[in-house]
């Protein structure tokens, strides 16, 4: 039942006031030098996971977690930018601010879906510290519900999942949608005994809510919470996804603080998830977390990701913003595996296409394409099967001082590689993907902006997402084939600028 209790702490409207102020008190300061281009960001402060995307009224809306008063994790709000075409973005006011007992410490994570009598109704997570101050002594938090006719104004109605144990210390990020008549919703949970689980509730009405039970168990004890699950249908398929927190690394695999990714199965109302493929790592980068699916207005799976600054330095906090999404991804069944490729909308943005061709490359020779580039689109494919260089591939982002992100396929490995090691700037290491070399190809299309690159490895059977922050001058691109008995060869190659996704440039 809606608890309404203690409602409201602060007023709304002046919450969201002090937040539009601070954002706009960030922005005054912001640096641009890896400020994205083609990504969504808030225009200035921290923000973390995507939350309540849907199509609603001819937009799509996308919101996110915010910190609009400083550039790392802080009270959490939600930001919200909106698109009718999913290429061009429009920044949207703040749409939610802590303002009642429940969600003193942070509007936590949550999803949308549109009721049957038109409304956006948004679930999410009220957080507070069980101290009053942090996490020391663990959480305290409750899903909450609110409602709108926009998308940009919201109703806050209360709790309406309270938190059924006191000993549960993590009780988050509620994923809602309609199956048959009934609605459902899921949310990540951390049992008494540290264990992550994903929890099922349904409801006939979008208020009154019935535990229905656990719906998908981590085998791992190590795994103590399941951030951010969602599930949705695909073909004959259901798929779980979640992020991890406890996941250890292992080989090529997990190398990031937490991991998320999915597995498939089966699912029938009232049972559990029948799990039938391993688990699978969403992205393959340094940089990556908390993903959130919705449907398209026709039926697509589309799929937002946060590129998450986790691992110290973050060298763009100190540029008044930090953090953002990856491009909007379409999801669809690849065998026992899922193929995340770029929306295609996003190719509206391609411009000043250049073609090279075809390109040979001898031992240890280079060649440079671009002088310049704070955005590209870059389409390659390399004859693996006649190739005989150890690594064959691209320099990101290389600055006249040698800075660059190295992208290439390494022959000792079998693997692509994403490798920063060259950085001046923020974490170095590396990471890589799988491939199949039975067709004797590789497929790559690597999405370039100002901070980021995502590479795309055979029609995105698997992605590589990482920040690249480079030094200061021009960006080149450079075609590098390194060691080997013999020459590199790439079959095709072309590379287009792009031009921004925001409607409105923010100066």
């Amino acid at each position: 039942m809606m608890n309404v209790e203690n409602m409201p702490t602060y007023d709304q409207s002046e919450q969201l006031a002090k937040a539009e102020a601070g954002v706009d008190q960030l922005f005054a300061q912001r640096k641009d030098r890896w400020y994205p281009l083609e990504h969504i960001a808030s225009k200035a402060g921290w923000i973390n996971d995507p939350n309540g995307l849907c199509y609603f009224k001819g937009r799509y809306h996308a919101y996110f977690q915010l910190h609009p008063f400083g550039t790392q994790w802080g009270p959490m709000h939600w930001g919200h930018v909106s698109s009718e075409d999913l290429a061009t973005w429009r920044r949207e006011p703040v749409a939610m601010a802590p303002s009642f007992e429940a969600e003193k410490d942070g509007v936590f994570s949550g999803s949308a879906v549109i009721s049957d009598d038109g409304k956006m109704v948004i679930y999410y997570t009220g957080h507070r510290w069980r101290n009053g101050v942090n996490e020391d002594e663990g959480n305290l938090q409750e899903q909450c519900m609110a409602v709108s006719e926009d998308g940009i104004h919201f109703e806050k109605k209360g709790v309406v999942v309270p938190c059924p144990d006191d000993r549960i210390p993590h009780f988050r990020d509620p994923k809602v949608w309609k199956q048959g008549d009934t609605w459902t919703m899921v949310f990540g949970v951390c049992t008494p005994e540290h264990r992550g689980e994903i929890w099922m509730y349904t409801s006939p009405d979008m208020v009154n809510w019935t535990f229905v039970g656990p719906v998908y168990k981590h085998p791992d004890p190590k795994v103590f919470m399941l951030e951010c699950p969602d599930m949705f249908p695909l073909g004959d398929e259901w798929v779980i996804c979640y992020s991890a927190m406890g996941l250890s690394p292992e080989g090529f695999e997990a190398r990031n603080h937490n991991n998320a990714g999915y597995v498939i199965g089966s699912w029938e109302p009232g049972q559990p998830f029948k799990q039938e493929t391993e688990f699978h790592l969403w992205d393959d980068g340094h940089n990556f977390y908390a993903p959130q699916t919705c449907e398209a207005a026709d039926g697509r799976r589309l799929m937002f990701g946060w590129m998450s600054p986790f691992t110290q330095p973050i060298p763009m906090d100190e540029d008044g913003w930090c953090g953002q999404f990856t491009v909007p991804r379409e999801v669809t069944l690849a065998g026992d595996h899922l193929r995340t490729l770029p929306i295609r909308e996003f190719d509206q943005l391609d411009e000043d296409k250049q073609d090279f061709g075809a390109i040979e490359l001898g031992v240890n020779e280079s060649r440079d394409l671009v002088a310049d580039a704070q955005t590209a689109d870059i389409e390659m494919e390399i004859d693996l099967a006649h190739s005989q260089a150890e690594r064959i591939g691209l320099e990101i982002h290389r600055t006249s001082n040698g800075d660059h992100t190295l992208v290439c396929y390494d022959d000792q490995l079998e693997r692509v590689v994403l490798d920063r090691h060259a950085n001046t700037y923020g974490d170095r290491g590396y990471r890589t993907a799988p491939l199949d070399k039975s067709e004797g190809k590789l497929k790559l299309r690597i999405i370039v902006d100002r901070g980021s690159v995502e590479v795309y490895v055979n029609d995105a059977l698997e992605v590589i997402s990482s920040y690249s922050f480079p030094a200061e001058g021009p960006r080149a691109i450079r075609l590098v084939a390194e060691s080997g008995e013999g020459k590199a060869i790439v079959s095709s190659l072309s590379i287009a600028k792009l031009r921004t996704i925001w409607e409105t440039p923010d100066r």
